[in-house]
C-alpha cells in the first residue's frame, strides 16, 4: 500500500510548501524510496498553459506535454524524476472531468455535487500517481481557509478513510513571524491556522515553521500544547540562501527519520546527502564571475523565468562561476539600443515567449551577441529572434521584420507551423513535449551532449522555414539539430562564432543541481572564457 502525504499551508501564501514537498520529496526518495509528486492547485483554468506570466510565473511541461504549474519544476528538480499530466491536478481539470461523466450518464441520473463526486474524482487523481510508487507527496496549493481550496481540503480529509489513518500524514507549513518591535517570534498566527485545519477536520502531523529566526523549546512547547503535535514533530524552515539548503537543514532536524516512524517505511539509517553537500560547497567557492543579460518582457517578475535562472545557477554552479544576472527587459533595448543596454556583458541569452510586445528588443539582443563575439544562447522564441536578426542583416532578406511571424506574410523565415494553421484554442495545442532530434558531428551541439541524438521538451507554434536553410547555411548559420520525421530544424549555430546556439525547445526544463544541461554548462563555459580575456 502506498503512503500518502499532504502538504498544505496557512497564514499567507509563498510560504514554500513546493520546495518543503520537494525537499522532503528528495530525502525519502534518497532513503530507497520510490517517490511521487503532485501538485493540486484550486483554480478553474484546466492548466497552466493560458496563464499570464506575470500573474502565475512560468508554464512548466512535462514529458508528455502536459502544461504545468512551475512546482512541478522544482519537485523535477529536486527528486530527479520525470513527472507526467497525472501530477498536475486542478480545479478545473476535476469539474471538466465530472461534468464528463454526468454527461455521459455515467452518475446513473443521480444528483451531482462537490460531495461525494467532486471530492472523489480528486482522491482517484492521487490513486492513479501512487501506482508503482511507495510514498507520493501532495501540495495542496493555495492557503487553509481560501474558499476554493475546500474540495481539496475535503477529499484529503475523507482519503484517510479510505485507505486507512496509518497510510496517511498530514504536514502543515505555517508562518512564525518576527515581530521586531517586540523583538519576538509570535505563535499566534500558527494557531489559528491549525485550528482552521482543525474546524475542516484535519489533525496535522508535522507543522513546518517557516521563520527568520530559529525557535527555541518554550515557542515549540507552546506550539505542540496549542497545536496538539509533539515537540519533535514541529519543524523550522529558517529563510536560507538557497533552496538547495532546505532538504539538508530538515534533515538535520530529523524530518526523513520522523517521516518513515509514522508511516511505517523502512528505515535507511543516516541518507547520505554528500553530493548536495559538495553541490552547496562548489556554489559558496566559485573561481571567477561572469554577467549574463536574460533578455525577456517578464524579466520584472522572478517566477516568469525560474527554470531558465535554475538553469543558469546549476550551470554556473558546475563551472565554478558566479554569474552575475541581469534581468533586462526588452523594451529597455528598443528605446535605449542594444549598444548602451548590453555593453560589459559575457553572455547573452533570450528565452522563450509570446506575442510581438518587445520582439525588436530580442532581435536586437542576437543581433548585439552575433557582431561582438559575445556567446549566446537562444531559447525558442530566443531562437526566432536569432533567425530575423540574421536574415536582416547579413542574408539581406527585406520581409525580416517582427511582424513577418505573422501568417498573413508571404514566406516569412519563421512562420507557423502546417498543423498548427487551423488551431483556435489557446491551451493545450501547441506543439507540446518531448521530440527526438539527430545532431550533426562536429557541432556545438555534438559536443555538449556527448552524442548524436537526443529528446528535448517543447512549447512552440513556430518554426524556422527551411526553404531558407540553403541560403543561410551558406552565409554561416548552419541547422545542427533536426527532427527528422518532419524534418523540422530543431538547433541553429553560426560556425564563425565562439559560441552561438539557438535552440527550438526549452532545454532549461532538464536541468537539474547537480547534472547542469549541458547546453547551458557550455553556455557558462563560454560565458567565462570570455570574462578572463
Amino acid at each position: 500500500m502506498s503512503k500518502f502525504i499532504f502538504v498544505t499551508g496557512g497564514v499567507v501564501s509563498s510560504l514554500g510548501k513546493g520546495i518543503t514537498a520537494a525537499s522532503l520529496g528528495t530525502l525519502l526518495k534518497r532513503a530507497g524510496l520510490r517517490v511521487s509528486i503532485l501538485k493540486m492547485d484550486p483554480y478553474l483554468n484546466v492548466d497552466a498553459g493560458t496563464m499570464n506570466p506575470f500573474q502565475h510565473g512560468e508554464v512548466f511541461v512535462t514529458d508528455d506535454g502536459a502544461e504545468t504549474d512551475l512546482d512541478l519544476g522544482h519537485y523535477e528538480r529536486f527528486i530527479d524524476e520525470p513527472l507526467s499530466n497525472d501530477n498536475s491536478v486542478t480545479a478545473g481539470k476535476i469539474y471538466q472531468e465530472v461534468i464528463r461523466k454526468e454527461r455521459a450518464g455515467q452518475y446513473n441520473g443521480g444528483t451531482v455535487q462537490v460531495i461525494p463526486h467532486v471530492t472523489n474524482q480528486i482522491q482517484e487523481s492521487l490513486l492513479r500517481v501512487a501506482s508503482g510508487n511507495d510514498v507520493v507527496v501532495a501540495e495542496i496549493g493555495g492557503t487553509v481557509g481560501d474558499i476554493e481550496g475546500l474540495p481539496f481540503l475535503e477529499a484529503i480529509r475523507q482519503f484517510a478513510s479510505r485507505v486507512g489513518r496509518t497510510n496517511v500524514m498530514y504536514c502543515h507549513v505555517t508562518l512564525i513571524p518576527y515581530i521586531s518591535a517586540a523583538g519576538e517570534l509570535k505563535t499566534k498566527p500558527t494557531q489559528h491556522s491549525v485550528n482552521e485545519l482543525r474546524r475542516i477536520g484535519i489533525q496535522p502531523d508535522i507543522i513546518v515553521c517557516r521563520s527568520q529566526y530559529p525557535l527555541n523549546s518554550d515557542l515549540k512547547d507552546k506550539i505542540a500544547l496549542f497545536c496538539s503535535v509533539s515537540t519533535d514533530s514541529i519543524f523550522e524552515a529558517i529563510d536560507a540562501d538557497s533552496i538547495y539548503s532546505v532538504p539538508l537543514n530538515l534533515q538535520k532536524q530529523g524530518l526523513d527519520r520522523t517521516v518513515t516512524q509514522r508511516l511505517g517505511l523502512p528505515s535507511a539509517g543516516e541518507i547520505d546527502m554528500s553530493d548536495w553537500h559538495r553541490f552547496l560547497d562548489m556554489r559558496a567557492h566559485p573561481d571567477g564571475e561572469a554577467e549574463i543579460a536574460l533578455v525577456g518582457k517578464y524579466t520584472g517578475i522572478k517566477d516568469a523565468y525560474l527554470s531558465v535562472n535554475e538553469a543558469i545557477l546549476h550551470a554556473s554552479i558546475h563551472n565554478a562561476v558566479k554569474v552575475k544576472l541581469r534581468h533586462i527587459e526588452t523594451e529597455e533595448i528598443e528605446k535605449s539600443g542594444a549598444g548602451d543596454v548590453l555593453r560589459g556583458v559575457h553572455g547573452i541569452l533570450v528565452p522563450g515567449g509570446f506575442g510581438s510586445r518587445g520582439m525588436e528588443g530580442k532581435i536586437s539582443a542576437a543581433g548585439y551577441a552575433r557582431e561582438n563575439g559575445i556567446p549566446y544562447l537562444g531559447l525558442c522564441l530566443g531562437l526566432h529572434a536569432a533567425i530575423i536578426d540574421f536574415a536582416r542583416n547579413v542574408a539581406g532578406l527585406a520581409l525580416a521584420n517582427s511582424s513577418e511571424m505573422d501568417p498573413g506574410t508571404p514566406n516569412p523565415v519563421v512562420h507557423i507551423m502546417e498543423e498548427q494553421k487551423n488551431i483556435k484554442d489557446l491551451g493545450g495545442t501547441m506543439r507540446l513535449g518531448v521530440y527526438p532530434c539527430k545532431l550533426k558531428e562536429g557541432s556545438l551541439a555534438h559536443g555538449a551532449y556527448a552524442r548524436g541524438d537526443i529528446l528535448e521538451r517543447h512549447r512552440h507554434r513556430y518554426e524556422f522555414n527551411d526553404s531558407y536553410r540553403d541560403r543561410f547555411e551558406s552565409l554561416g548559420m548552419n541547422v545542427t539539430g533536426i527532427y527528422e520525421e518532419k524534418n523540422l530544424a530543431e538547433i541553429l549555430e553560426i560556425s564563425s562564432h565562439a559560441w552561438f546556439v539557438g535552440v527550438q525547445f526549452h532545454p532549461e526544463f532538464l536541468s537539474r543541481p547537480l547534472r547542469p544541461h549541458p547546453l547551458f554548462r557550455d553556455f557558462i563555459a563560454a560565458a567565462k572564457k570570455r570574462a578572463s580575456l
